[in-house]
């Protein structure tokens, strides 16, 4: 029996709760088309500004991390910048996806300045277009810093919430932050974000890293003429990350009783087992970016399928039913130590003393949750 995919969030109706993150899959309207006909529930479009002329890409600017085992990308590196295309052509091409696609959820990316006037400016704009909701970039971890643009503006409260309320003051759609992972509390933005107006949170951009030395040429990866830049670190080996930091919102949402501002979630989706942690950890909807890069549109459909064949396992008619049914299982240190006590295996290593160092493999491997 076919399950109800579709998803209510801030009072937009998703057909399924899979979203086209920020980037490449979404940066003009060609890729957007084929999105949406592939079953994306939503597109959230790459992110733009009014003024991309000082928006200069570079190539190459992906890098890669594979699998010692199989070759198998785990991770992911960009160096890309946001939008680089006119703001003209984004006013039309928002405005004639919605006329083609007036069932599909569009979501706005901007960024801008530190500058009331700016924000303010491109909100009324592109909200004249009828796309269905803005997500502001307070997380890009790399280009335009010097502009206080992205990270070096997420990374500061005080001006996320100050930007949030300049953009609600005129939004008339729905609106959420995409927090940065390169902090050490995911909730302190998030919560300036929300007392700022913001209807939901975004969760995670890409994690400021290197990917690599190529061991040959002494160069870092990806390499431009022999020289790069730290980038967005994405792909499957991110996840347990995102996975935390959602998991923490999610906790903190719930300890003050918010049941109103709304979560979308992602860092390495590529199946649907991993769209559904993400939900089970109280994520409305769930974004991807690398995944699509590297294999394709198409690969919505087995999130969709996927996530019928999790509901019907468990008999859930509606996603609503098991988002944030695992928040209940995380516990303190504490009480993991009262539910273990006097209960080791004999395989298991109880104390320090009974490490040995001839079998330390197996001793790991007694101890891990496979």
């Amino acid at each position: 029996m076919a399950k109800d995919l579709s998803v209510v969030v801030n009072g937009i109706k998703f057909e399924n709760p899979f979203v086209i993150a920020s980037g490449p899959p979404g940066t003009n309207k060609a890729t957007i088309k084929k999105a949406f006909n592939e079953g994306w529930g939503g597109v959230v479009v790459k992110t733009f500004s009014m003024d991309p002329s000082k928006v200069n890409n570079v190539a190459p600017r992906y890098g890669k991390l594979k699998s010692r085992i199989n070759g198998e990308v785990i991770g992911f590196q960009n160096i890309e910048l946001i939008s680089d295309r006119p703001f003209e052509d984004w006013l039309k091409n928002l405005r004639e996806l919605k006329e083609e696609y007036p069932n599909k959820v569009l979501i706005a990316s901007i960024m801008e300045e530190y500058d009331k006037e700016r924000w303010q400016k491109i909100v009324k704009l592109v909200q004249e277009t009828g796309v269905d909701a803005f997500e502001l970039n307070f997380s890009c971890p790399h280009g335009l810093p010097e502009r206080k643009m992205g990270m070096a503006m997420g990374e500061n409260p005080k001006i996320v919430k100050e930007v949030t309320e300049w953009v609600t003051e005129v939004a008339t759609i729905p609106v959420w932050a995409k927090m940065t992972p390169n902090l050490t509390d995911i909730t302190v933005p998030s919560q300036q974000a929300i007392d700022g107006g913001a209807h939901g949170i975004a969760l995670i951009n890409t994690i400021l890293a290197v990917i690599g030395i190529n061991l040959k040429t002494l160069r870092p990866m990806p390499t431009v003429k022999g020289y790069s830049i730290p980038g967005g670190y994405s792909g499957q080996a991110c996840r347990p990350i995102a996975l935390r930091h959602v998991m923490t919102l999610g906790r903190h949402l719930r300890a003050k009783n918010d049941s109103k501002t709304t979560i979308s979630g992602m860092g390495g989706v590529e199946k649907a087992a991993d769209a559904i942690e993400f939900i089970l950890l109280g994520s409305d909807t769930v974004q991807a970016c690398t995944g699509p890069m590297l294999q394709g549109f198409g690969m919505v459909k087995e999130l969709i399928s996927g996530l019928e064949a999790f509901m019907e396992e468990h008999d859930f008619n509606s996603v609503a039913e098991f988002k944030g049914k695992s928040l209940e299982y995380f516990t303190t240190h504490a009480h993991l130590a009262e539910l273990k006590s006097g209960k080791f295996e004999k395989k298991e290593v109880a104390k320090d003393t009974d490490w040995s160092g001839e079998d330390i493999s197996n001793q790991t491997a007694n101890l891990t949750t496979e």
